[in-house]
């Protein structure tokens, strides 16, 4: 596959868990209709992004939330990025991302590796870790046409994991996320756009729309960059379908025009 038509739903996130499923369910059918070959959710799309009710909201895999987005890539034929859930496994809960392909199959999770532990002053404080646990492993999606790699948030800001993906053969990178109205408009778009630039590959991005009332302001404009830093594809802060062709030989001409990757000395930064 060199060509991939994508399509992000930027959904507003409710209370009610069946309300969300409901309205992800419209948008993947809107996203089909539209022609899109891969849909990607925001994070946490089922529940609202609030630590104190995440246990409240974890499903156990398989639940209710992976069964609906396995129903929805099969009925649909697409690869579907399912954003994030809570996930409960045993006495641990994780921000997990599941991965379906067009069969309904699961291709991978990736649970959140970087909690988003923050105090920022006059700002926003939010702690994950007092309900969530960090996951360990390195995402990336291998199938026969695509590889792309699955990052979760606050995972975008580090380089290191970004860099991974891409060494282990990543064209594009994948991240649900919910910055906030503090957040997002210092690091969203600098951070993606760095991510994408860095790695030579397309950054996907799928936030939350805002919601008024929520007690957390997502910041939404969800992106897609090319492998060259550009954005092509830019939602507002409302519930919105953005579409984007990824073109996977811009990959592949741009590694090649300007060969960073080809290039790199690990061994002179000691890290």
């Amino acid at each position: 596959m060199k060509n991939l038509k994508l399509a992000i739903c930027q959904m507003r996130v409710s209370d009610d868990k069946n309300t969300n499923l409901a309205v992800a369910a419209d948008m993947i059918q809107k996203s089909s209709d539209l022609g899109a070959e891969m849909v990607v959710l925001p994070e946490v799309f089922n529940s609202p992004y609030r630590a104190s009710l995440f246990p409240a909201y974890a499903e156990t895999w398989p639940g209710p939330s992976t069964a609906f987005l396995s129903r929805s890539a099969a009925r649909h034929g697409l690869n579907l990025v399912g954003g994030s859930i809570i996930e409960r496994d045993n006495n641990n809960l994780y921000n997990t991302c599941f991965i379906f392909g067009p069969t309904g199959d699961l291709l991978g999770r990736h649970r959140k590796m970087h909690l988003f532990d923050v105090d920022i002053t006059d700002g926003i404080s939010f702690r994950e870790s007092d309900t969530l646990s960090p996951g360990e492993e390195v995402t990336v999606i291998k199938t026969d046409a695509l590889c792309f790699g699955v990052m979760i948030c606050f995972d975008i800001r580090f380089p290191e994991l970004a860099r991974r993906c891409v060494l282990d053969g990543a064209q594009f990178l994948v991240v649900p996320a919910a910055f906030n109205t503090v957040t997002g408009p210092a690091h969203w778009e600098i951070l993606m756009r760095a991510r994408a630039a860095d790695n030579q590959c397309y950054v996907i991005a799928a936030s939350p729309a805002r919601n008024p009332d929520s007690s957390y302001q997502a910041w939404g404009h969800s992106l897609v960059v090319d492998p060259w830093g550009r954005i092509i594809a830019e939602a507002g802060i409302d519930e919105e379908i953005i579409i984007a062709d990824i073109n996977l030989d811009l990959v592949s001409q741009v590694r090649s025009e300007l060969p960073l990757l080809r290039q790199r000395r690990p061994e002179l930064y000691n890290l």
